[in-house]
């Protein structure tokens, strides 16, 4: 099955994609890779829960025509890693998330793809407030995230690390 046309984003270097049962295989070994997801919420996965991640992701899609995207290189559609959304299981909203495998760190990639997904969110899908989430000491995101114009806005606590929480409103 392919994706809803209308979901599909390109960018002057990356191609990006809903998430579909064929990116399995890319999410098995991106979410596995500790150097990516030691620091992410729940951290490293293993396969089955990156299954059972897929099919709320897919299902996220359905219930709010926005979600997780591959990130691709346009010109060779090599996988890259994943931006998008999810809803944030401790209730402070729809959370803009994403996480590159090691060789596409520090390239841009991640602003370019997270900055795009964030104008999809407004734009296209809607959404009034979005938020991301990133460890105090990650200063790559934090990074990333100020980038692309949220607001960091809350620190709190969680699994004994400093967490800040950036925020973006769509502008009226």
């Amino acid at each position: 099955m392919s994706p809803n046309p209308a979901w599909v984003i390109r960018t002057a270097r990356l191609a990006l994609t809903p998430v579909g049962p064929a990116d399995l295989p890319e999410l098995v070994a991106l979410k596995a890779d500790p150097r990516v997801y030691a620091i992410m919420l729940g951290g490293v996965r293993h396969p089955a829960r990156t299954a059972e991640e897929l099919a709320e992701e897919i299902a996220f899609w359905a219930a709010h025509g926005c979600g997780i995207w591959t990130v691709r290189n346009a010109a060779s559609g090599r996988f890259l890693g994943i931006t998008g959304f999810m809803e944030r299981p401790d209730g402070r909203g729809i959370a803009l998330r994403f996480a590159l495998v090691a060789g596409a760190q520090g390239r841009g990639v991640a602003r370019e793809a997270a900055g795009a997904a964030l104008r999809f969110g407004h734009d296209r899908a809607g959404l009034a407030r979005i938020v991301a989430v990133a460890r105090e000491s990650n200063f790559a995101s934090r990074t990333v995230l100020g980038g692309i114009g949220m607001i960091e806005r809350e620190r709190f606590v969680q699994e004994g690390h400093v967490m800040v929480l950036y925020e973006s409103s769509r502008a009226d």
